[in-house]
């Protein structure tokens, strides 16, 4: 049977990943997590597992060995909280940490499919998996780059190619803006779409920001990624373990967050039997409002994104991904449902 590591098990991609892995049949999964909010349990109670373990303990128990033979870690756990300014708390959690778990894995020959972030483009205009693009805004950027850069160095030349064969897979997935089910418990951090959901139940409008960074009001661009789609290509990999690297997971489509907006009202529209607005009609009768850009996030704030695929379909990912439309409205359709 095959066991699974799953790090971070009870956060929003572990435990959609830990759903993913059971649906191909696989429950020997070892979920690791920190349960000091202990509402994130709810994430994991329909799902199916072997074991849990403290994330503080965990660590230096699989350097040693304790749980025996492991064919690969889903390795999700980490500080994803990029307001976070403590640095030195940043750096302990995402880089020494799991510079750890990868030393752990090369000494028992366990697979590592790790998440790094599209964060480490940061102010760049090009999101390709190359250092000339790599330009972190924040620490929790750096973090995950410096991760990503110790990759490079450890496992040499042959880490961005297919080798049929090949031992010790790693693979760095870098997020885009991912959404979906179970994300609940992220707080600030959760998904545009969250929180938007949210305002509409509470108030029966959206907000956005307005303009800002020559891009008119809700209009800035990012690459929306559907959970759905992030477990998929995971799973893929896990079945392809001759390949390495560090890839992009967006969808690579950029779409405007007023996109995202109008999905979700029309969802929630369709739901109660009403029909579909186009946006400018939302806009007039105050289903969409725009507000002020906040001075806080000038100079912080990527007004666009969008992940070249080319590195992903080169490894042989054809995976097909969901837009906006699509995947905010089946989102909305399960939010509505935990109501």
């Amino acid at each position: 049977m095959t066991r699974i590591v799953v790090t971070g098990a009870a956060g929003f991609i572990g435990s959609n990943l830990v759903k993913g892995l059971n649906a191909r049949g696989i429950d020997d999964i070892i979920a690791v997590d920190d349960l000091t909010h202990g509402d994130k349990f709810r994430n994991l109670a329909d799902l199916g597992i072997s074991d849990y373990v403290d994330a503080d303990a965990f660590y230096d128990l699989f350097t040693q060995g304790a749980f025996g033979r492991v064919e690969a870690v889903f390795h999700e756990g980490a500080c994803s909280d990029t307001m976070e300014s403590d640095g030195k708390y940043m750096m302990a959690n995402n880089y020494s940490t799991s510079v750890k778990l990868f030393q752990a894995c090369r000494q028992h020959g366990t697979r590592l499919l790790y998440a790094s972030s599209a964060a480490t483009y940061g102010g760049s205009d090009t999101f390709r998996e190359e250092p000339a693009f790599e330009r972190p805004l924040n620490v929790y950027g750096y973090s995950k780059l410096l991760f990503d850069q110790r990759m490079r160095r450890e496992c040499g030349s042959d880490f961005q190619r297919v080798l049929p064969g090949k031992a010790g897979q790693v693979v760095g997935f870098r997020y885009f803006n991912v959404y979906g089910p179970r994300e609940q418990h992220k707080g600030r951090m959760a998904s545009v779409a969250f929180h938007q959901f949210n305002q509409f139940a509470a108030d029966g409008k959206v907000k956005l920001f307005g303009d800002y960074g020559g891009y008119a009001p809700g209009a800035q661009l990012r690459d929306f990624v559907f959970i759905d789609d992030v477990v998929a290509v995971n799973l893929w990999f896990l079945e392809h373990p001759e390949v390495s690297g560090i890839f992009n997971l967006g969808s690579g489509r950029a779409q405007p967050f007023n996109d995202v907006a109008c999905s979700l009202v029309n969802a929630l529209r369709s739901q109660r039997g009403q029909p579909e607005l186009p946006i400018e009609a939302m806009v007039a009768s105050g289903l969409i409002e725009y507000t002020a850009f906040p001075d806080a996030l000038r100079g912080k704030y990527q007004c666009y994104t969008q992940a070249d695929l080319s590195a992903l379909r080169a490894a042989g990912c054809d995976h097909a991904f969901n837009d906006v439309q699509t995947g905010v409205s089946r989102y909305a359709q399960w939010l509505a449902s935990q109501i």
